[in-house]
């Protein structure tokens, strides 16, 4: 009982620090189309908002193409909050990260890739007995695009009829804020990560960057 009430306190506070500070960093992640959306619109907000980078991921599997795109921002934390809502009503996902995760956390890491390779990535470093914890974490609720590749050839018609199959909402993306205490623990993180076709952001390069 004292451990919620206590959980609920810093989750309060949490709460209280995002709403009060003046800059957010936001990851935004879904179909190549959304986020071609969101740097128009960071761009035409006249330097309230500034890329710090944008990545399209193409992860190969052996029936499918599974490709999806990404960007990383920073500025105003109200036009932040206004591109986060755009995200969400166009069905992708979003992380805001405020300045006291920053702060407080030690060895902040951004994860981005399909659901299911998530869940695979926090089995992996269960077992080999890394330390971590998940900050922040959203998923999307539209399809990201996916190419169909058969080793077979197939007509037109029937190959037309199947893909638009693999462009379906079960194919969750997730964004994931982690944070672990032990330096040790960051390397197999990311080779963990890399494993299982994870693209993860050291938040200390972000920093060093901005």
């Amino acid at each position: 009982m004292i451990e919620d009430k206590i959980q609920v306190l810093r989750q309060a506070a949490k709460v209280s620090t995002e709403q009060s500070a003046n800059n957010l960093w936001c990851v935004i992640a879904g179909n190549e189309e959304l986020v071609n959306n969101i740097a128009y619109a960071a761009i035409a907000s006249k330097d309230r908002v500034k890329i710090l980078f944008r990545e399209h991921v193409t992860l190969k599997e052996p029936y499918v193409h599974k490709k999806f795109d990404f960007i990383m921002i920073y500025g105003d934390s109200s036009k932040i909050r206004e591109l986060s809502y755009i995200c969400k009503d166009k069905s992708g996902a979003y992380i805001q990260i405020a300045p006291y995760y920053v702060m407080d956390e030690p060895n902040l890491m951004l994860l981005v890739a399909p659901e299911d390779a998530i869940k695979k990535f926090v089995g992996d470093l269960e077992r080999v007995g890394s330390q971590f914890s998940i900050l922040l974490e959203d998923q999307t609720t539209g399809f990201i695009e996916t190419d169909l590749k058969v080793k077979v050839w197939l007509p037109n018609l029937v190959a037309n009829m199947i893909a638009p199959l693999f462009n379906m909402s079960d194919v969750v993306l997730s964004t994931v804020l982690i944070s672990t205490k032990k330096e040790e623990d960051v390397k197999n993180i990311k080779k963990i990560a890399k494993t299982n076709k994870i693209f993860v952001i050291d938040f200390k390069d972000i920093i060093m960057e901005k």
